[in-house]
């Protein structure tokens, strides 16, 4: 750990690890909002499945949702808050510090 307090490892987020969410977290950051059943197809997750992993994010703070009706039919889009797109990028940094050499000693 860094003297200064800034060590990377301490955005390592275990909510966020988990290999779904992780993929979640990355599909919303780069698309901003996106339906669920989008998410559910490009994760090929069953509606259950994504729907608890969704509720672990959400109960977090870091996604949230909006349903509306379209096509005579409700649908769910999801987006991560400015919390999980903060905890997502620390997580990132995290796990690169972690996977990428240190500089050598001199």
């Amino acid at each position: 750990m860094s003297a200064g307090g800034g060590d990377p490892l301490d955005g390592f987020d275990t909510t966020i690890h988990a290999p779904h969410r992780l993929r979640i977290c990355a599909l919303l950051e780069g698309a901003g909002e996106a339906e669920f059943a989008l998410v559910q197809n490009q994760l090929g997750l069953s509606a259950s499945a994504l729907s608890k992993h969704v509720t672990v994010l959400m109960d977090a703070g870091y996604v949230e949702q909006r349903k509306a009706v379209r096509d005579t039919r409700q649908r769910v889009w999801l987006r991560l808050t400015r919390q999980g797109r903060t905890a997502y990028q620390g997580h990132l940094t995290a796990l690169r510090a972690i996977v990428e050499p240190s500089d050598p000693a001199p």
